[in-house]
């Protein structure tokens, strides 16, 4: 074979390798991507809270403003976390079912309620989208809201959890009896992410029995928990 048609034929190699290269660095994306829900309503507690999450499931969580209404104490809460894997999942799939946060997803609609104001952003080595809205007409965009706000409230319950436990011990059991509830009737999802916060009330002899007794049926709500992994 001549040297003017190897030459000839070498485009042609490089093509599969060049679509091997795009693959790849699609996939990389799609394993390296975070999405994150924030949230900011003033006069509400919390004020302001956002949350992101990993495409292997690691998640952080921040919020700033009162412990509760009926309270004047602030502060600011960090916590880490992971996702169960069918939440994880979820998140991903519809996130890519909204494109992305690529467009708009307000509705548009001025005479709804203010519900706080929200944005939904997605990051990977490929693309970096984000969008604003009070109340979106989307299915994926409304189930994500609803995933996001629903883990919020779980952690916020951690959020009260952890001060009280540390300032006011004898407001824990009603914290716990409206936590349980929640649980039991599916408002509040992912307990793991508040399980040291349980574990800790649990563990802690000072603290009431009827309380201990709650945070660790709440604990055994959670299929992550186990006798097990219980000190």
């Amino acid at each position: 074979m001549c040297a003017t048609a190897r030459v000839r034929r070498l485009p042609i190699v490089l093509v599969p390798v060049l679509l091997f290269i795009g693959f790849g660095a699609a996939a990389l994306a799609a394993d390296s991507g975070t999405i994150t829900f924030s949230l900011d309503f003033p006069n509400s507690a919390p004020e302001h809270y956002s949350m992101s999450v990993q495409a292997d499931g690691n998640a952080k969580y921040e919020s700033t403003g009162k412990i509760s209404l009926d309270s004047d104490e602030r502060d600011n809460y960090h916590t880490e976390f992971n996702f169960s894997d069918a939440t994880r999942t979820r998140i991903f799939q519809l996130a890519s079912q909204a494109h992305y946060f690529a467009g708009k997803i307000d509705s548009g609609n001025k005479k709804l309620a203010f519900t706080g104001a929200k944005k939904l952003a997605y990051s990977d080595g490929q693309k970096n989208t984000s969008a604003e809205y009070n109340y979106s007409s989307q299915p994926a965009v409304q189930q994500l809201t609803t995933i996001f706000q629903s883990v919020g409230a779980t952690l916020e319950y951690g959020r009260r959890l952890t001060y009280f436990h540390r300032y006011q011990k004898l407001a824990l059991d009603d914290e716990l009896k409206r936590m349980e509830d929640q649980a039991r009737r599916g408002e509040i999802t992912e307990l793991q992410a508040v399980k040291p916060v349980l574990q800790q009330i649990y563990d802690d002899s000072s603290v009431m029995n009827v309380v201990r007794a709650r945070a660790l049926r709440l604990m055994d709500m959670n299929p992550a928990s186990s006798a097990g992994n219980r000190r």
